[in-house]
């Protein structure tokens, strides 16, 4: 027979291991909840993890912004069973509603990390670029510090500057990246591309190489707004230099005019003369004057033929095309001298 300290001392171990059971059941329940439970994020918002950060400070800063309660011992638990503990990547990751810990683990460990983007619009000049470049978040900015004949050698680039020579569309980046990491994409991608139409342009053309194509693309894209223009408009600046006619196009007087182009071109302003000053001037500038979008490139290389060595606005988006100064001159005082007020 036992006695009543030892059937105390029983009854007292047997409630300590069902105290612990219990516990264990309930921290059992509360850990399957925090797995499934999506972390507290109303609208999709950025979470950076710096380099080097740990499990415990990452859990650290999802506490400090409100997005979890639980425990960092439930992430650990989470982090091992899934094997990511010690793979997890610095970077800025999307928290999206319904996002839960084991996704959120599973990204980091992934290296899914949030990209944004950066539109290189067709037409832009490199000012232009430069200038939308330093209001793009999350880049690392560099170009206010650099020349653009600095950028130009950084890039590879055998020209003054880098104008014409980024294609325009959009590109990804993350957070690291800087303005010229998205340059030097946008450079490659242009390359790419110019080798490609270059490789398959029209025959008997007034271009000596690439870069002549891209100074000829830009021109055509300044000079139309449509896209069914643009062969018509690159035929009548390649008949022209077949001639050796100039090409007297404003773009380029507005492009070497430079800060001092205020919207208004004057006579004054198309006799001054400048490098770019196709006006003054035999041939075509020095360099493009804009980025030209790849239909602008493929027009300039794939020019529409026929006999037009003019053309004007017609103040809808659209042109007139002449074949001779006549004709030329009646379009003038038809669509421009009619219209001023």
């Amino acid at each position: 027979m036992k006695s009543p300290g030892r059937r105390g001392a029983a009854v007292a171990l047997f409630g300590f291991v069902l105290l612990v059971a219990l516990a264990v059941a309930w921290m059992y329940r509360d850990y399957r909840a925090f797995i499934a439970t999506p972390l507290r994020v109303a609208t999709t918002t950025s979470f950076e993890v710096p380099r080097g950060a740990s499990l415990k400070s990452i859990v650290a800063q999802l506490h400090d912004g409100g997005y979890t309660r639980a425990p960092v011992a439930y992430w650990r638990v989470l982090a091992a069973g899934m094997g990511v503990t010690d793979r997890l990547h610095a970077g800025e990751y999307a928290l999206r509603p319904g996002i839960t810990p084991g996704v959120l683990l599973s990204d980091m460990a992934a290296g899914r990390v949030l990209q944004h983007m950066f539109t290189l619009v067709d037409g832009w000049t490199f000012a232009q670029v430069r200038a939308a470049l330093a209001q793009a978040p999350k880049l690392r900015h560099t170009l206010p510090n650099i020349s653009d004949a600095q950028v130009a050698r950084a890039l590879g680039i055998d020209a003054r500057n880098p104008e014409g020579w980024l294609l325009p569309q959009t590109y990804a980046y993350v957070l690291g990246d800087s303005d010229m990491d998205v340059l030097s994409r946008a450079h490659a991608a242009m390359q790419r591309l110019l080798t490609a139409d270059w490789a398959e342009r029209a025959p008997d053309l007034p271009i000596k190489n690439p870069y002549q194509a891209l100074i000829l693309a830009s021109i055509v894209e300044k000079e139309s707004a449509l896209a069914s223009e643009r062969p018509r408009i690159a035929g009548v600046f390649v008949r022209r230099l077949q001639l050796g006619m100039k090409l007297q196009t404003d773009p380029t007087v507005i492009y070497g005019m430079g800060a001092a182009y205020h919207g208004i071109i004057t006579r004054k302003d198309l006799q001054t003369d400048t490098p770019y000053n196709t006006y003054t001037r035999f041939g075509l500038p020095p360099t493009p004057i804009c980025m030209p979008g790849a239909p602008a490139l493929w027009a300039a290389l794939h020019p529409a033929p026929g006999k037009s060595l003019y053309f004007v606005a017609k103040g809808d988006g659209t042109h007139q095309f002449s074949d001779t100064l006549q004709q030329q001159d009646a379009a003038i005082d038809k669509y421009i001298l009619h219209r001023r007020p």
